[in-house]
């Protein structure tokens, strides 16, 4: 039974990662070498820890079920998981999970939060690289075990995440390539004077990202195509006819300026903190929702 996780790196992920836990009723041990990530990871958690209770906090959750190391070897001792969040580089990564695997069982899972990089790759110096994963999206690599892979949807599950499975490893995962997509076209359309930033944003929250928080975008066109579904959407209209209109911005630095200018303009000039703080505030009162309905 899971009961102890280490969390390895701080940063935006791994505090996220870490509040989350601890809301689960974990024990949390965190790592992070920059000089003030202890003071940041408590801020973070103390911001966090409202929405969390909204949301439900398990009954064994405590706030202070937290301690911080600056050793990553240390803050692996006696946990069951570990949830790596350090920098999006491969170096970095590799030596990290070599560093610690050596201390730990080898049926603890090592699961990375990367958002790019490849389980087999990050797993070339690690001891017993069938327990290393790419987590939540949850992807192996070459050496990762399917009894590693089930035993991490299990958990996922167990904490109230929604964990999907990839089939095969691929740069990006899922939601980042998906993401990805829709920024390319979003920053062309812009690039092209079609549209501003303002409202390109607007066109995706006040459009399809109200259906998306409730389906994702095959299970709306399945919807679209009325009582024959998808079958009859696709017999009827090319869903593939604007795929050679979509374009790619050249991301010049004076186009750079123009999205960061609009995208200022769009927030009002409000502070990050400040339109964060009302983006969870939406975001808990939509998770709400979709939890009564």
């Amino acid at each position: 039974m899971i009961t102890q996780v280490a969390i390895l790196g701080t940063g935006t992920i791994g505090a996220s990662w870490a509040a989350y836990f601890l809301a689960q009723g974990l024990q949390v041990r965190a790592y992070d070498p920059a000089p003030n990530a202890e003071a940041a990871l408590n801020a973070y958690i103390d911001n966090a820890w409202p929405a969390l209770t909204q949301l439900g906090l398990a009954p064994t959750a405590n706030r202070g079920a937290l301690t911080f190391h600056t050793d990553p070897v240390e803050a692996v001792q006696n946990t069951q998981w570990v949830q790596e969040n350090g920098p999006e580089r491969i170096d970095v990564k590799v030596a990290l999970f070599e560093q610690i695997s050596r201390e730990l069982p080898p049926e603890t899972i090592i699961a990375s939060s990367s958002s790019t990089l490849l389980p087999t790759a990050m797993a070339i110096r690690c001891t017993h690289p069938e327990r290393l994963l790419l987590g939540h999206p949850l992807a192996g690599g070459q050496h990762t075990s399917g009894a590693a892979m089930d035993q991490a949807m299990a958990f996922y599950k167990f904490i109230g995440k929604h964990p999907i499975r990839l089939n095969k490893e691929i740069a990006g995962h899922v939601s980042n390539r998906l993401q990805a997509a829709i920024f390319r076209e979003a920053t062309y359309l812009v690039e092209q004077g079609i549209v501003g930033v303002a409202d390109v944003d607007a066109a995706i929250a006040m459009g399809p990202g109200l259906r998306w928080a409730i389906m994702g975008p095959i299970l709306t066109f399945h919807l679209g195509g009325g009582a024959g579904g998808l079958r009859y959407l696709m017999d009827h209209i090319p869903t593939d006819g604007l795929w050679p209109e979509l374009g790619t911005p050249a991301m010049t630095p004076e186009f750079r300026e123009t999205l960061i200018a609009g995208v200022k303009d769009e927030a009002q000039h409000r502070p990050i903190a400040d339109l964060a703080a009302d983006r969870d505030r939406r975001l808990v009162a939509i998770q709400i929702a979709l939890k009564e309905a």
